[in-house]
């Protein structure tokens, strides 16, 4: 419960209404408990940051910050749209996450909703004279935060809703559970392939509803188990798309299951919290939708070809550490691995069907299955040789041109 708790609050904080809310709950609060810190000013700062000095400061900042961040959700909106029609619809959650949109935007309604209540709190005489040094202080900090938004916010326009951009996000998001996978193999379980088989009288733990796994509570879940003295055999792990009352995972011996069914988290959507492979389906579907007919676009394939081979080395990378912590700290709950191969597949098979009659695609899928075939985890490497046959295979049956085929066929022995 422990973990589900923390990752709804971490899910609640990506979202642009809880995270603008919060922002503005905090400009509310320091509004109101500005009377309460009037007592040790000196009568001299009263005199020159009187309410006749502030008032207009905060009558300029209320009705400018609202046109600002009406006008700033208007382009938000507008941007990520187009990016999910120019990139794949499942980008949009993760441009929705933007921590310098969200950022900027709550500076902005934070902004607004400060200078207003604080209007208020003048017309009503909550505040007293002395108060409002108070109120002139929190104005000014108020303004460097405004000014400083404002820059980011420009800097950060000229890029928004580009597909450049939106590559950069979906590239980090899908890093993220990778780091983790090398860090950690099995998300801290323990791998199918060095354990006993579930027994025949194991007994199912079913779904309580149809969706997408999204998230496991491996630690609470294990010491449930370790407390029951039990074993559980996971059969859908993060990424599985699982039906209503289908098995979720197996157990060996008596134990309370419902318990152990409030670890799995499941939803209507792939997240990447857990899911090491739906990074590397976003881009691979990036890249498909770049190839097709109405766009027409290899190089945004290639960029993507490149970005796929860049995190796939940087796993092959960490995977190959010598010193890398590979004991499980889960040892009750048995996981199957990600394989190189299933990694492969994901960021490549795609896009080689789509991509196999172009010669440009094809000789960067060979560039980079060649220089894959060359990491220091020989499962990585092992599966870009398989790669690399499987796109020359494709070459010889999609390609009519034998003098395109050939040179592809010398540039997966030269590179």
């Amino acid at each position: 419960m422990r973990e589900r708790i923390r990752l709804w609050l971490k899910r609640l904080w990506r979202r642009p209404g809880i995270r603008i809310s919060a922002f503005g709950s905090v400009a509310l609060l320091v509004a109101l408990v500005a009377p309460l810190l009037d007592r040790s000013i000196p009568d001299s700062w009263v005199d020159r940051f009187s309410r006749e000095a502030v008032l207009p400061i905060l009558n300029i900042l209320a009705s400018s910050m609202l046109a600002v961040t009406t006008f700033s959700l208007g382009i938000m909106v507008q941007a990520f749209r187009s990016a999910a029609g120019q990139a794949t619809p499942r980008v949009y959650r993760l441009l929705m996450q933007d921590m310098t949109t969200l950022n900027v935007m709550s500076v902005f309604v934070g902004a607004f909703l400060f200078s207003l209540a604080s209007i208020v709190m003048f017309r009503a005489e909550f505040y007293s004279e002395s108060a409002s040094v108070i109120v002139f202080a929190m104005t000014m900090v108020c303004i460097v935060l405004i000014v400083v938004a404002i820059l980011r916010w420009i800097a950060h326009l000229s890029q928004l809703g580009s597909l450049h951009h939106t590559l950069t996000i979906v590239e980090q998001a899908a890093s993220r559970p990778l780091v983790r996978l090398a860090e950690q193999p099995n998300l801290g379980a323990r791998a199918a392939s060095d354990s006993p088989r579930a027994p025949k009288t194991a007994k199912a733990l079913r779904s309580p509803r149809s969706g997408y796994v999204q998230f496991i509570s491996l630690a609470e879940l294990n010491e449930q188990l370790e407390k029951q003295d039990v074993m559980l055999w996971v059969y859908a792990p993060p990424g599985s798309w699982v039906l209503e009352n289908t098995p979720l995972a197996y157990v060996e011996g008596e134990c309370d299951l419902d318990a152990l069914l409030e670890n799995f988290t499941l939803g209507d959507e792939r997240t990447v919290e857990q899911d090491a492979r739906f990074g590397l389906v976003i881009l691979s579907e990036v890249a498909s939708r770049a190839l097709s007919p109405g766009v027409n676009d290899p190089g945004t394939a290639i960029d993507v070809i490149h970005r796929i081979e860049r995190i796939l080395w940087d796993l092959g990378q960490g995977m190959s550490v010598e010193d890398r912590d590979t004991k499980p700290k889960f040892d009750r709950v048995i996981l199957g691995a990600v394989s190189a191969d299933d990694l492969l597949h994901d960021g490549f098979a795609s896009l080689m069907q789509d991509g196999c009659n172009r010669f440009d695609v094809m000789a960067q899928m060979l560039k980079a299955a060649n220089r894959l075939s060359k990491s220091d985890w020989s499962d990585l490497a092992k599966s870009a040789e398989k790669t690399r046959d499987a796109t020359l295979g494709l070459i010889d049956r999609r390609i009519d041109d034998p003098e395109a085929v050939k040179a592809l066929h010398q540039k997966a022995k030269d590179t």
